[in-house]
């Protein structure tokens, strides 16, 4: 596949190696020569302009940080307009379902999938991180070969948006866990048990979960926080406002949720 890429940062990268790696002609966007350079180096063709990434593309994805650059590159600018008729638009930003809805029902002649996804860097290079994937069953069949270079498994959560409600979900949950950890620590403290030696006791008891394990291996609560803060707190707000327009809440998840994200 002749594939088009716009941001090919801290997640992007290794994406791109995959890619390149799996056999697809990618070529990516870069503003400047120190990004084309680094793009060449991992193998792909490197572009000044938009209009380079879309040209000819069967697929382009998109792996920039917030909700509101996919809106600016697919709404505001020319990228998605430049793509060609049947191509698909692969969106891996966790963001608000309504914009890849509202990119969907603008462009026609594109096949929009919203795919979040679950997992690091170190996840992506070993081609195994999890995919949230929203889309038609003809789009997923057709970005099969793209996703599955680098992602494994790819969760097919129903159409266009879908991928992002799921992934919301899942870091809310993620992120109340984190606060119910740090609560454990708190409650710990006040009973004079020693913050490492808790964690590690209660990786061994009815307790454990993944994400006690995480923050046992960190050391501390505050530490794990520290790590996962600005990404996390960055979902969570995503998915307030989603709420929000919906006229609900988080429930009895808020105050856990809070306590999660706080560094």
């Amino acid at each position: 596949m002749r594939v088009g890429f716009v941001g090919a940062g801290r997640m992007g990268s290794p994406m791109v190696e995959r890619l390149v790696g799996a056999g697809h002609d990618v070529v990516v966007l870069g503003r400047t020569d120190e990004k084309r350079s680094a793009a060449v180096r991992l193998g792909a063709h490197a572009v000044r302009d938009i209009a380079g990434v879309a040209d000819g593309a069967d697929a382009v994805v998109v792996c920039v940080f917030t909700d509101s650059q996919v809106a600016e590159l697919c709404l505001d600018g020319e990228l998605v307009a430049g793509m060609s008729p049947g191509a698909a638009l692969v969106l891996h930003t966790t963001g608000s379902p309504a914009t890849a809805r509202s990119i969907a029902t603008r462009f026609a002649h594109v096949d929009v999938v919203d795919a979040p996804l679950s997992g690091g860097p170190h996840d992506i290079a070993a081609g195994h991180v999890t995919v949230f994937a929203g889309g038609s069953d003809d789009a997923m069949t057709r970005v099969a070969p793209l996703l599955g270079a680098y992602a494994d498994p790819i969760v097919h959560a129903g159409a266009t948006g879908a991928g992002q409600l799921v992934k919301l979900v899942n870091n809310t949950v993620f992120a109340a866990q984190i606060g119910l950890v740090a609560e454990g620590v708190r409650l710990g403290n006040r009973l004079g048990v020693e913050e490492g030696r808790l964690l590690q006791a209660l990786t061994h008891g009815s307790a454990q979960s993944r994400v006690l394990s995480l923050i046992a291996a960190a050391g501390s609560a505050d530490a794990f926080i520290a790590g996962v803060g600005e990404f996390l707190g960055k979902d969570v707000a995503v998915v307030r406002a989603t709420v929000a327009e919906l006229g609900g809440d988080l429930g009895g998840l808020d105050a856990l949720v809070d306590a999660g994200v706080r560094a």
